[in-house]
């Protein structure tokens, strides 16, 4: 886990995916979110998927694939996932049937992402979001080792889109233990200061989902 007591504004940055998945969003409002993104030194942009294909050289595009509700059908989100692929993006941030999970129906949860995994096979990189504030312990570390399971490369808090919250400390730490270290996590979903992102760096994530990242960049040293 990192220090993040000595976390630097650079340091964060190159952790970010600076997102824009509002509902309401428009082409000028993808623009400035690009021009913003060189501007703070991030890693990668998160777009919804109808806003692609976007030039953006120099920054990672990523995406979202049965989002917010994870209520598609397995073939829906592999086949979104895929056009994602094929129109430009380098990561996909799928969600899960959080419900399933909740069940403790492991196998569908590993059945839907095996979908998706092989949908877009190794073009892209796979997150994978449980919706970790909706979810007990049990079922936090049933999903991401479902995710593990299938062949994702991160697991992922939250859409920042449920009533029951987004990234917490504890979910963070619950599953970097999980996966120890063989996949990313990625926290993402409320996380509006640096003091937050810090705690989040420190039970664990490698990557932040951020709409508010000058805020939060704002508050670590130069």
């Amino acid at each position: 886990m990192a220090d993040s007591a000595a976390l630097t504004r650079a340091d964060v940055a190159g952790m970010i995916d600076h997102t824009l998945l509002a509902p309401e969003a428009t082409d000028a409002d993808v623009t400035a979110l690009i021009a913003e993104a060189r501007e703070l030194g991030v890693l990668a942009i998160c777009v919804s998927p109808s806003m692609l294909p976007v030039r953006a050289p120099g920054l990672v595009v990523a995406t979202v694939a049965g989002f917010p509700s994870g209520k598609h059908h397995s073939l829906v989100k592999g086949a979104e996932a895929r056009l994602a692929v094929d129109q430009g993006a380098a990561e996909v941030d799928m969600v899960i049937d959080v419900g399933a999970a909740l069940a403790g129906a492991y196998d569908a949860v590993l059945s839907d992402i095996v979908t998706v995994r092989e949908a877009i096979g190794d073009r892209a990189v796979l997150k994978v979001i449980i919706e970790s504030a909706a979810l007990p312990d049990e079922a936090i570390v049933g999903a991401c080792r479902a995710a593990e399971r299938a062949g994702a490369d991160f697991v992922k808090t939250s859409t920042g889109f449920h009533p029951a919250g987004g990234a917490s400390a504890h979910a963070v730490r619950l599953m970097a233990e999980t996966v120890g270290g063989r996949l990313g996590v990625k926290a993402s979903g409320g996380i509006r200061t640096a003091e937050a992102a810090a705690e989040l760096i420190a039970a664990g994530a490698t990557r932040l989902g951020l709409s508010k990242s000058r805020a939060v960049l704002e508050g670590f040293p130069a």
